[in-house]
């Protein structure tokens, strides 16, 4: 029985690193992105119109990417996030009524996949740390 939950155990770990390897991002070019206190403005306006975004990331769809491309996901949420209290706290000084401020979806699904991120993260390391622990011996 522990020879099958070491084959099982090493499995998932090797699928999690092929499928990893196979998915990388596409686009890596630098961009003429703003600089400074400009790339916490979305479009150069304080307060943008309200524009249509897509929905937040699946855990399913994150199991497919690779840790770079977790990592670097992240930090595009993080600045995205960073975007948009930018526009709250603008909207709030402007003295903007809260139910008026169009972003608040966008702030949950950028939190929301964060949060799968991390889970993601975490299944990886017990999954890494089950079969680290099966082959060692110790059951």
């Amino acid at each position: 029985m522990s020879r099958l939950l070491q084959r099982v155990a090493s499995s998932i770990f090797k699928q999690t690193q092929q499928l990893g390897q196979q998915t990388r991002l596409v686009s890596t070019q630098q961009s003429s992105a703003p600089k400074g206190l400009q790339q916490f403005f979305e479009n150069g306006a304080s307060l943008p119109e309200q524009t249509w975004t897509g929905r937040s990331w699946k855990a399913s769809e994150l199991r497919l990417k690779s840790f770079d491309d977790l990592h670097k996901l992240w930090y595009v949420l993080l600045k995205e996030r960073n975007v948009l209290a930018t526009q709250r706290e603008e909207a709030r000084r402007l003295g903007i009524d809260k139910s008026t401020w169009t972003n608040a979806g966008r702030v949950r699904k950028c939190k929301k996949s964060m949060a799968r991120i991390k889970f993601v993260l975490n299944e990886r390391q017990k999954a890494y740390e089950e079969a680290a622990r099966l082959s060692n011996g110790s059951v």
